[in-house]
């Protein structure tokens, strides 16, 4: 198989049926074999029996539906773990993707080497205060703090070889860092193409300002994961070592000065020097005992689902 695309989606009934014939026109034109993977994360309208009728008329559509709303993360991460086909593509179902670039995606792949390809809507359509402005803040800070020069982390239009999404771990809110994961898993050929973002035409958006905040955070925790993930020891047990040294080493200065050179001075315990010592000592404690629970948690991890199927089709 060709092409397996997949887009996860949330109260998206309108713009299905479209997007759905849309992207049967540009399959059928380039004559790729395809599959479509709705992955429903938990809709309140309409979305899966719409999807249901779908795969009536077309073999090639096949669905998800989540028990409950788990988030895009989870969404892409079931996609992924159903994708067959040599190029995989991912997208919104809200028609701002336009289906119209998958074929130069998958030359880009196939033909030009690429691991991963991730679109850029250099033109946008949103507010310009409440998502341009904030978007590319945020971008910016994703390239310096991850080292991967894109200008678009957060564009729902990207695609990768098989081999690239069947070796990364999609969880939490992390969708929007997928180029991040897979340079970290050893797939460094990651490019960027400018890709046309339309108008929504049906709905509203799901994603509101929290998106930044939440972005900047788990920006933060995979960097970290990235560095320190398989081995949190040598981070906290490191911290942990040094700040306890330093307690242990200034309240040994403090017991030689008040035994042995100031016998009469004022008790340790008047000292501020005997606290900071004793503060040091418990918190480099406390590190080493979070590096060593670390090191427990990730050789006993279970392997649990993070989310619920319902149904298939």
């Amino acid at each position: 198989m060709n092409i397996s695309i997949v887009i996860p989606l949330l109260n998206e009934q309108e713009s299905l049926p479209e997007l759905c014939k849309w992207i049967e026109k540009v399959m059928q034109s380039h004559n790729f074999s395809y599959e479509i993977l709705f992955v429903d994360d938990g809709s309140t309208d309409q979305s899966w029996n719409t999807i249901s009728e779908l795969s009536k008329t077309n073999s090639n559509i096949k669905g998800i539906k989540f028990l409950r709303n788990y988030g895009k993360s989870q969404g892409l991460h079931a996609g992924f773990a159903q994708a067959q086909g040599d190029v995989v593509i991912t997208m919104d179902a809200d028609l701002q993707d336009s289906p119209d670039e998958i074929p130069e995606l998958y030359d880009m792949i196939m033909n030009q080497g690429y691991d991963l390809v991730s679109g850029w809507k250099k033109k946008r359509y949103d507010s310009v205060v409440a998502k341009n402005l904030p978007s590319k803040l945020f971008n910016w800070a994703a390239r310096k703090i991850s080292g991967v020069k894109l200008n678009d982390f957060n564009c729902g239009l990207k695609a990768y070889k098989n081999i690239v999404i069947k070796n990364i771990e999609v969880s939490g809110e992390m969708h929007r860092y997928i180029p991040v994961l897979a340079k970290n898993a050893g797939f460094s050929k990651i490019g960027e193409k400018v890709v046309i973002h339309q108008a929504r035409k049906y709905g509203n958006s799901k994603f509101g300002m929290d998106r930044f905040v939440n972005g900047f955070l788990d920006l933060i925790t995979i960097w970290f994961i990235s560095k320190f993930g398989k081995r949190p020891m040598h981070f906290f047990g490191l911290l942990g070592t040094l700040m306890f040294f330093v307690g242990f080493g200034l309240a040994l200065y403090l017991g030689i000065d008040k035994l042995f050179i100031h016998t009469k001075a004022r008790l340790i315990t008047e000292r501020p020097q005997f606290y900071l010592a004793l503060t040091s000592m418990i918190i480099g404690t406390q590190l080493f005992l979070a590096g060593f629970l670390g090191e427990i948690i990730l050789r006993t991890k279970s392997n649990e689902e993070r989310y619920k199927i319902s149904e298939r089709i």
